[in-house]
C-alpha cells in the first residue's frame, strides 16, 4: 500500500488508500534537519540475542477501533510503539529527566524505576536526572541523580520519590531549566492536566530548535484518559476498593438494617466504582457520575434503600465522589473553586448521602445503623499490584524507545491491546478525507486530553452492573433515550464513547 505522508511544523498524518489514517507523531527530524542517526544498541545487548525481531517497522500501525462493519473506512490508526533500528542520540550524550506531576497513584515509582533501567539496561545510558517537585521542581527545588541501584526497590513503596505538586507550570522556566541542564529527553508523568503541560513544554522546546525530545506516560487512577485501553494503577484501585467493600458488608451484615456506605475515587469517570462493584458482588447499589439519580420518588434511591433492607436486612452502597453533584445544594458546594491543576472542587457526597439517608429514616422512625467508609487515601497511597507493575514496565520501555527513535511530543499507551505512540495534538486531516470518514473536527484540540473517557450507561458492561446488584437505573424512560442519543456515536468510526465531538468537519455534507 501507498503511502503519502504529510510533512508539517505541527501535527502530522499518514494518509494511504481505502481510508487509511494515521495520527503521527512529530519526530525530531521535522525541524532539526539533517540529523545524524546510529545503530540501535539493543542488536548487540546479549538479553535481547534470543528475540526474534528486534525492531518494529517503521510502517506498523495500530488501529484505534478492532470491530468493524464491512463497509466501514479504515478509520484512525497510530504509530507502533517499539524499539528502532536507527536512534537519533548517542548513549553518552543522553542527559535524561524524569518528574512526576498531579495527585499520587499506584505504580508512580515502577514507571520512574523501569524509565532508569531501560535507559541503562537497553541504551546504555548513564545520566538520568529526577526533578523533585512537580513541574515547579524545574527552577525551583532540588534535582536527584537516579541509577538502577537507587530506584532498585522503589516499586515496592506507595508514592512517588520525587515527590509531586499540582499547578507550578511556567513553561518557559521550564524550558530555560532544561536547556540551561543540558536536558535533551524529558519523561513526563502526569494526568490531562500534566499531559496539557508537557504539550507546552515540546511546543516550546521546538520553536527554540533544540534537539529535546519530549514523552509523556499518562497517569490517572479513574481510568479516564481518552484513547487508551487503561490507566496505570486502575487494576490496583479497583483491588484495594475491594478491602473497603468487603468491610462495608461485614459492618452492615452485623447489625440489625445495617448500611454500609463506601466512597470511591471517580470525579468524572465511575470506572473504579463500577468494576469494583462487579468484582465483589456484596454491593446492593453503585452511584458513579455518568448516571444521575433522585433521593425522593417513586423508584428513586432511598425508596429503593427501604425496600432492600426489608427484603435483606442489610445493604451496601458505593458511590463515586463526583456522583450526585447536581443534588448537593448550591450553598454545600464549592462549584466555582478549583485546585492548582484546574479541577473543579467537589463536597463529600459521601458524607451528605450520609447525612440525607440518617434523616430520612428519622422521619420513617426506622432504626438503621450506617458506617461510612472513604479509603481514598488509603488507595492512592499503596504501591501497586503485579498486574499493573507489568504494565507500567511496558509503558516506561515505549517511552524509553520513542525518545531514543527520535520522537516527541507523544504520549504512549495501549490501543486495543498494542503499544502506540499518540501525539499531544490532533492531526490535520485534509477536509476531503474527514468528509470520506465522516470524522469529527478535532483542530487544535489534543488527543489525550480532548474528551474524559467515561462510562457508557447504554452500553452492556452497566446492564451487567445493574443485574448483578438488581438495583434500578433511576432513570425514567425519557432519560434512558435522552442517554441513548448522548452516548451514540456520531460515526462507525467512533467506538464506546471514547472519542466523540458535536461538532461537525469543516464543509461537511449534511
Amino acid at each position: 500500500m501507498t503511502l503519502e505522508k504529510k510533512m508539517m511544523m505541527g501535527p502530522k498524518s499518514v494518509i494511504g488508500e481505502a481510508g487509511y489514517v494515521m495520527e503521527d507523531v512529530p519526530h525530531l527530524g521535522d525541524y532539526l534537519l539533517d540529523l545524524p542517526t546510529y545503530s540501535n544498541p539493543l542488536q548487540d545487548n546479549p538479553a535481547y540475542s534470543a528475540v526474534k525481531q528486534y525492531f518494529v517497522n517503521d510502517d506498523d500501525a495500530v488501529v484505534q477501533k478492532v470491530v468493524v462493519h464491512k463497509n466501514d473506512p479504515k478509520g484512525m490508526h497510530f504509530r507502533r510503539a517499539g524499539s528502532r533500528q536507527k536512534v537519533f542520540f548517542e548513549s553518552d550524550e543522553v542527559h535524561a529527566c524524569i518528574v512526576t506531576c498531579g495527585g499520587l497513584c499506584p505504580g508512580l515509582n515502577t514507571v520512574i524505576r523501569e524509565v532508569v533501567c531501560g535507559l541503562y539496561d537497553m541504551y546504555g545510558v548513564r545520566k538520568v536526572l529526577g526533578i523533585v517537585g512537580g513541574y515547579k521542581g524545574f527552577y525551583s527545588s532540588n534535582t536527584i541523580n537516579l541509577t538502577p541501584k537507587s530506584v532498585n526497590d522503589i516499586h515496592k513503596k506507595g508514592g512517588t520519590i520525587l515527590g509531586t505538586s499540582r499547578g507550578g507550570h511556567d513553561t518557559s522556566k521550564i524550558v530555560n531549566s532544561i536547556e540551561d541542564r543540558g536536558i535533551n529527553q524529558v519523561y513526563i508523568i502526569g494526568g490531562d492536566g500534566t499531559q496539557r503541560g508537557a504539550a507546552l513544554i515540546y511546543e516550546e522546546i521546538q520553536k527554540r530548535g533544540l534537539k529535546v525530545a519530549v514523552a509523556g506516560i499518562p497517569k490517572t487512577i479513574d481510568n479516564d484518559i481518552a484513547v487508551i485501553d487503561k490507566s496505570f494503577g486502575f487494576d490496583t484501585a479497583v483491588e484495594e476498593a475491594q478491602r473497603a467493600i468487603n468491610a462495608a458488608h461485614v459492618e452492615a451484615e452485623s447489625v440489625e438494617n445495617g448500611i454500609g456506605l463506601v466512597k470511591l475515587m471517580g470525579r468524572y469517570s465511575g470506572f473504579i466504582a463500577m468494576y469494583a462493584t462487579l468484582a465483589s458482588r456484596d454491593v446492593d447499589c453503585c452511584l458513579i457520575p455518568e448516571s444521575s439519580f433522585h433521593l425522593e420518588g417513586k423508584g428513586q434511591l432511598l425508596e429503593f434503600i427501604e425496600k432492600r433492607l426489608k427484603e435483606n436486612g442489610h445493604m451496601v452502597i458505593v458511590v463515586a465522589e463526583g456522583a450526585g453533584q447536581e443534588l448537593i445544594a448550591e450553598s454545600m458546594r464549592s462549584i466555582s473553586h478549583k485546585d492548582a491543576s484546574g479541577n473543579k472542587l467537589l463536597l463529600d457526597i459521601g458524607l451528605w448521602l450520609s447525612h440525607k439517608i440518617k434523616a430520612h429514616f428519622n422521619k420513617t422512625k426506622v432504626s438503621i445503623n450506617l458506617k461510612y467508609i472513604d479509603p481514598t487515601y488509603m488507595i492512592r497511597a499503596v504501591p501497586s499490584n503485579a498486574s499493573d507493575n507489568v504494565y507500567c514496565t511496558l509503558l516506561a520501555h515505549s517511552a524509553v524507545h520513542g525518545a531514543m527513535a527520535g520522537y516527541t511530543g507523544f504520549t504512549t499507551g495501549p490501543v486495543n491491546g498494542r503499544h502506540a505512540y499518540i501525539p499531544f495534538h490532533v492531526c490535520a486531516v485534509p477536509a476531503f478525507l474527514l468528509r470520506a470518514l465522516l470524522f469529527v473536527n478535532l483542530f487544535g484540540k489534543q488527543r489525550i486530553t480532548e474528551m474524559p473517557n467515561k462510562v457508557v450507561i447504554t452500553d452492556r458492561i452497566w446492564a451487567r452492573l445493574l443485574s448483578s446488584t438488581n438495583q434500578p437505573s433511576f432513570l425514567s424512560s425519557t432519560d434512558v433515550e435522552a442517554k441513548r442519543d448522548e452516548d451514540e456515536p456520531p460515526t462507525q468510526l467512533l467506538d464506546d464513547g471514547k472519542d466523540r465531538c458535536s461538532t461537525p468537519p469543516p464543509n461537511a455534507t449534511p
